[in-house]
Order: C-alpha cells, then sequence, then structure tokens
C-alpha cells in the first residue's frame, strides 16, 4: 500500500518541482524585469503561477499512474475491511507524504543550472 501510493507521487512531486522552478524564473527574469516591478511582486507572479501550474501537473497525475501500473506497480489486493484498517489508510498517506518530498527533492535538478547569473550579476556591481 505504502509503495502503490508513493510512486505515483514521486513523479507528481519532480514534475511540480521541476516545471515551477524552471517556468517561475522564467516569468520572474522575463516579466518582472520588462514591467520594472518589485521582487515581491515577482513572488506574487511566481505564487500565481504555480496555482496554475499545479492544476497543470495535477492533470499529469494521471499518466504517471499509468506509467507506474506500466512498470508493473500493481493494486494491493485488500479485502474491504482490510482497506479500511488505521494501518493501512496511515501507509497510504506517508506513501503520499514521502513520495512527494522524494520527488520534490529530485525535481530540484534546474537548480543545478542556475546560479551563474546571480554571481555575474555582483561581479558586474
Amino acid at each position: 500500500v505504502f509503495f502503490h501510493n508513493a510512486l505515483p507521487f514521486v513523479g507528481f512531486g519532480f514534475l511540480d518541482n521541476a516545471i515551477m522552478i524552471a517556468a517561475g524564473t522564467q516569468i520572474e527574469l522575463s516579466i518582472g524585469v520588462v514591467l520594472g516591478i518589485s521582487t515581491m511582486a515577482g513572488k506574487y507572479c511566481q505564487i500565481q503561477n504555480h496555482l496554475f501550474l499545479v492544476s497543470c501537473s495535477s492533470s499529469l497525475a494521471g499518466y504517471v499512474e499509468a506509467l507506474a501500473s506500466r512498470l508493473g506497480l500493481s493494486i494491493p489486493d485488500l479485502t474491504p475491511k482490510q482497506a479500511d484498517m488505521w494501518q493501512t489508510r496511515l501507509s497510504a498517506h506517508l506513501g503520499k507524504a514521502i513520495g512527494v518530498t522524494i520527488g520534490c527533492i529530485l525535481g530540484m535538478f534546474p537548480l543545478l543550472f542556475f546560479g551563474d547569473e546571480e554571481e555575474k550579476l555582483e561581479e558586474k556591481n
């Protein structure tokens, strides 16, 4: 039950975080510079962008689950009584929480490609 719930959420967390980092940075660098808005206003735009991207990546959840089933992740064969046990529900919730955490950590890979711009700007000033 734990792994059945964790694996799709690893994929969801990865997609959500990777898309948010890449798109959020581009929005801040393009719209923020063009409009001359403050950092706080840029962060507000990023929050609005994040809400939009979460809804987009939520639609990708079905594809992630389909991929997980193709990889051989089968639905646990539980009786209704077993599915209603507190241990089963706890395992499912922990799987989702730990899965999305691992996915978000893995989804931070776009940060490896950023950072040089800030150092170059500091050197110019």
